[in-house]
């Protein structure tokens, strides 16, 4: 069950005769760096002849009748509008009452489908920069993984498009494993893949869910040239893909969050001297989610600010209605409040802000990102009117490049007379404490490259075996395999078990 906290918007006249505006969001459980964002947007943005105060409800969001309730309850209290998060088991629900109640919604979950007046989609689109990416590796067959949770437009746009361009594409749904089996659910799809010699791979999911993937991925040795993954959310940064970095597959996504933007430098300065007791989630970077809500917050304040210096009135005399009522009746303002949202335009934390009719991000700009030797680097960037532009022309991300700036990790095993200590190697550090044939072949093969390396004895002293049934290799072989070593140097023996 996931607790949720819907916060609403309440305007007010404050006893000093300034406005108030109750804000909040709905938050599930774990969005703690999402609500520490949420509240340092209400500082921020906040002044002394406006104010931004927040008001919290609790709610279980896998309950249909705690969120049915709840929504009354804060309609009939004289809610302006409601921010929050959606999954797809309430998307429906609160789009619905919006529709009716004329209630908006301000969200930085994944966009609804369809046309709706009253939902303020903060996140960008995806659909555009995905295609446009594919078609710029000029993909003609690829699996595509996607998560249900998060709707199933873009999974409609990728086969409608497939089906045009004579794409063959392999669909799985990966948003349904339950999570006591989930890593052996995800081995057995890719060796399920890997005989179908299906090598490139989309992966429609979520920052947590890409990890929980990639972790598998590195287990069974997918991670490794010849594999490219393209991860189809917003935050490529996000996740660490520290341990895929080296492995040699190619891997592309995507970055709303430009942390070389003079505005998010700047926020980035006063998210960094929070302290992360007061602040959960502020011990690390910001996620493009969090940063949506800080821009969401922004966008909010703009509005209700613009209606206030309008002198609009925005007062709920009387009865506020009940949102069950047949027929409903429509909050006479809500129009007035839904024009002023979309009419917002500033620049945030994810670039231009900006709204079409239907509540959509319009005239955005999202950073198309690969992963290299020396992390993820900027290859180019997608817009709606110039699509996919590329400022860097390598393709591949993972080749020699950059080796001279790298440490390369050697992997070994201690057998005479390949590698051995030296009787005095306390009084030596590193490469110097071992002697032997393999010791001295790798000191040549470093001068002949001109690369930095690190000798590194096998953790558990084996040469390296799968096991029959988890299918995981140890040993050196499984370092190798798995992203731990660059090379390995041993008196090795092919075998037919090898």
């Amino acid at each position: 069950m996931k607790l949720l906290l819907i916060l609403t918007l309440v305007w007010r006249e404050a006893s000093c005769g300034s406005p108030s505006v109750q804000i909040g969001g709905l938050f599930p459980r774990g969005a703690d760096q999402e609500y520490s964002a949420f509240r340092v947007g209400m500082v921020q943005f906040g002044m002394a002849d406006f104010r931004l105060t927040p008001h919290i409800d609790n709610l279980e969001v896998a309950n249909s009748f705690a969120v049915t309730n709840c929504f009354c309850s804060q309609f009939s209290r004289g809610v302006y509008a409601i921010f929050g998060f959606y999954d797809k088991k309430s998307v429906n629900t609160i789009t619905s009452f919006c529709e009716t109640l004329h209630v908006s919604f301000i969200t930085p979950s994944f966009p609804a489908e369809g046309m709706n007046q009253f939902v303020l989609q903060m996140r960008p689109d995806i659909k555009g920069p995905l295609i446009s990416l594919v078609e710029y590796y000029k993909w003609e067959k690829f699996a595509y993984l996607y998560d249900s949770d998060r709707g199933l437009s873009t999974l409609q746009v990728i086969l409608d498009t497939a089906a045009e361009k004579k794409w063959v594409v392999t669909a799985i749904n990966v948003g349904n494993l339950k999570d006591e089996r989930k890593d052996e659910a995800y081995r057995s799809l890719f060796q399920d893949l890997e005989i179908r010699k299906e090598r490139r791979i989309i992966l429609d999911c979520e920052q947590d869910k890409v990890k929980d993937i990639m972790e598998q991925v590195i287990t069974i040795g997918r991670h490794v040239k010849g594999y490219h993954y393209i991860i189809a959310n917003l935050g490529f940064v996000d996740g660490d893909l520290s341990k895929i970095q080296y492995g040699g597959a190619n891997v592309s996504g995507f970055q709303i969050v430009d942390f070389d933007d003079p505005v998010v430098a700047k926020f980035d300065q006063r998210w960094e001297a929070l302290e992360e007791k007061e602040y959960p989630g502020a011990d690390s970077r910001i996620r493009y989610t969090s940063a949506l809500t800080y821009d969401a917050v922004h966008v909010m304040t703009e509005a209700f600010r613009f209606l206030h210096k309008q002198r609009i009135d925005m007062s709920r005399r009387g009865n506020s209605g009940d949102c069950l009522a047949n027929p409903a009746v429509p909050w006479a303002q809500g129009v007035e409040i839904e024009r002023a949202l979309k009419q917002v335009r500033v620049d945030g934390l994810t670039g231009n802000i900006q709204f079409d009719q239907y509540g959509k991000r319009i005239n955005y700009s999202v950073t198309v990102m690969e992963l290299k030797n020396n992390g993820p680097v900027k290859i180019g960037y997608w817009n709606e009117v110039d699509k996919m532009v590329v400022t860097k022309s390598d393709l591949y991300p993972n080749d020699t490049m950059g080796m001279e700036n790298k440490t390369v990790i050697v992997s070994t095993i201690l057998e005479a007379p390949y590698v051995m200590m030296k009787k005095n190697s306390e009084q030596f550090q590193d490469n110097d404490r071992y002697e032997g044939y393999c010791v001295d072949l790798a000191a040549e093969i470093a001068k002949h490259c001109g690369i930095r390396y690190q000798l590194r004895i096998v953790g558990d002293g084996k040469y390296g075996a799968r096991d029959a049934e988890t299918k995981i290799w140890n040993g050196m072989v499984g370092e190798l395999v798995y992203g731990k070593a660059d090379i390995a140097i041993a008196p090795l023996t092919i075998t037919l078990n090898s």
